[in-house]
């Protein structure tokens, strides 16, 4: 546990010196904000203040997001798997030695990551047509 100690101390102090700037920053800030208030000019007339408007539906595009996440994540599963198949020779037997081990996890990983990267940016490039449509 020594090894841990001076990066310890040092991220303490490092925290402690940017707390107390952030605090002298957010102090100027404060003041400054109380002085634009002080003018009349900048308060909103008591009559403005209202809740936010719940008629008009918001369309989030959350659910689309997680579905092409998803459906390219299982993609890019699949993709894998018939990848390792017909690349890797007695992909099915139980014993394979480490480089094999290590080549199908790369194969598995990047197939994931690719296909999941790509159904997110399909996820966008929805939302964005439907964004435009609606305007």
């Amino acid at each position: 546990m020594d090894f841990i100690t001076i990066p310890v101390v040092i991220s303490i102090i490092t925290y402690g010196i940017y707390k107390l700037f952030e605090l002298f920053v957010c102090r100027r800030e404060r003041l400054s904000i109380i002085e634009k208030l002080s003018d009349n000019q900048f308060l909103p007339a008591p009559d403005s203040f209202s809740l936010p408007n719940y008629a008009q539906p918001r369309t989030t595009y959350g659910t689309l997001k997680g579905g092409c996440l998803l459906l390219g994540v299982g993609l890019g599963l699949l993709i894998g798997f018939f990848i390792c198949t017909t690349s890797i020779p007695h992909y099915f037997d139980a014993k394979h030695n480490w480089d094999t081990r290590e080549t199908i996890t790369i194969i598995y990983g990047s197939c994931v990551l690719i296909f999941g990267g790509i159904g997110l940016l399909t996820a966008f490039v929805i939302e964005l047509m439907l964004g435009k449509k609606r305007e």
